[in-house]
């Protein structure tokens, strides 16, 4: 049973497309079917990720305007 981050890693190997199915499966040891259905599961859903409505976490906004009219 292969994890989840090793699926991701294989499948993001075949997006990446700098290599071919055959030789991302002989780099991990894994049958080039299975490549095909993760990179198709992965591209699948990566819409998700950006329709979640979840914000990514960054550095925080810019208060510098409200803090100086706090300040006055």
């Amino acid at each position: 049973m292969h994890t989840a981050a090793f699926k991701a890693q294989v499948a993001m190997a075949a997006v990446k497309g700098d290599r071919t199915i055959n030789q991302v499966a002989s780099q991990y040891d894994v049958h080039p079917t299975l490549i095909h259905a993760w990179k198709k599961q992965l591209l699948a859903g990566a819409e998700g990720v950006f329709a979640s409505g979840v914000k990514p976490t960054g550095p925080p906004e810019d208060k510098t305007v409200e803090l100086y009219a706090q300040i006055e």
